[in-house]
């Protein structure tokens, strides 16, 4: 199949938002799609719960054997792959032709590889300077190499949405990592390395970390991926133009709270309106999370003065209930950033700072 599309792909006309919204599967060969599901499954297959950056400190086997260079991501897929052809019962891709085979696995690796996010920006960059910058030309369903920058921004937000999802769903998972990470901790710390930034289970900054990796890398890859049709969610007709004042210019804004617009609703390049869960629930995560920043920060003084800081949410330090919905009064979003990290090679047109190149566990 490479260089060499089907007829029933030729024949096609291609969907695009003008049509309908998040319909990106309709524009993909089923072996495509196949590969796309494939990869989710693979892409942390035998992840040992330690970051890149620990692995290539520790000179682990994995980053020796890859040469420090997305030492888990090449893991993931190799590992997988291994298993996969460990076995006649597991291979369900038999009867496919070799070149198809070559082509499914081909696609595989390069969706898996694009999970590591020091490349993060570099991929950004590139669907945005095809999909969403001025004069963009946009995606063209027909060209294997636009298709496949597609899928790998699809598997790259299927890898980092957990703000995403609902809320008590994404607080639960939340915690989970950050158990992972404290792990990553205790053994940096009995092996006399320095504690990998958030890592340190007796000086927790989990609202600081979520806060920061929601405005910094989920949000803009939402937006980004919105902006192109792509999420999934409907049009929303009912809203009239005139309201433009009243629409955020993207449907992700760092004054977290301060409007009245819900985020989840946003206006696509052909002016139509669109809902998204998706981003409904990442901007509630993130207001909890900022909610959660701002107690912390209050709570210091009210002790000192003997007042009781109370709220429906619980600090950063406080891990025991996933269910809490944040407190019930309005906070506004403080000024105060966490100190960025610097990220490296990351291209100019992105002037954000933060970097997970020491906290690349999928949060």
């Amino acid at each position: 199949m490479h260089g060499d599309p089907s007829p029933a792909l030729v024949q096609r006309a291609s969907f695009n938002f003008e049509d309908s919204y998040g319909i990106m599967g309709a524009n993909f060969p089923a072996l495509e799609l196949m590969a796309l599901y494939t990869a989710a499954t693979m892409h942390d297959y035998d992840h040992p719960g330690r970051t890149n950056a620990f692995l290539v400190t520790t000179l682990a086997p994995q980053a020796i054997l890859y040469n420090d260079r997305s030492v888990l991501e090449n893991h993931h897929a190799a590992a997988a792959w291994s298993l996969f052809l460990s076995d006649p019962r597991f291979n369900f891709l038999v009867h496919l032709e070799r070149a198809e085979f070559k082509r499914f696995r081909y696609l595989i690796i390069e969706a898996i590889l694009a999970t590591d996010l020091k490349r993060h920006f570099e991929i950004l960059a590139e669907f945005n300077a095809k999909m969403n910058d001025t004069d963009a030309p946009g995606i063209d369903w027909t060209n294997e190499t636009d298709r496949l920058l597609a899928m790998q921004m699809c598997i790259k937000l299927a890898d980092i949405n957990g703000p995403c999802k609902i809320h008590n769903i994404h607080v639960q998972w939340t915690h989970r990592i950050a158990e992972e990470f404290y792990e990553q901790g205790d053994e940096e710390a009995a092996l006399g390395m320095p504690i990998s930034p958030y890592m340190d289970r007796n000086n927790p900054q989990l609202a600081k970390l979520q806060e920061s990796f929601i405005n910094h890398l989920v949000a803009p890859l939402c937006n980004a991926y919105g902006e192109a049709g792509l999420l999934p969610g409907e049009w929303d007709d009912g809203v009239q133009d005139d309201d433009d004042e009243s629409l955020p210019s993207s449907f992700y804004s760092d004054e977290s709270g301060d409007s009245d617009t819900p985020v989840h609703r946003k206006r696509s390049p052909t002016g139509r309106k669109i809902l998204c869960l998706q981003t409904q629930h990442l901007q509630e995560n993130h207001q909890y999370w900022v909610t959660q920043i701002k107690e912390s920060e209050l709570r210091p003084s009210a002790d000192a003065t003997g007042v009781s800081c109370s709220g429906g949410g619980r600090s950063g330090e406080e891990f025991g209930d996933n269910n809490s919905s944040g407190d019930s009064s309005p906070i506004s979003l403080s000024e105060d950033r966490m100190e960025p990290i610097a990220e490296e090679n990351s291209p100019k047109s992105f002037e954000r700072s933060f970097s997970f190149e020491k906290e690349d566990s999928k949060l």
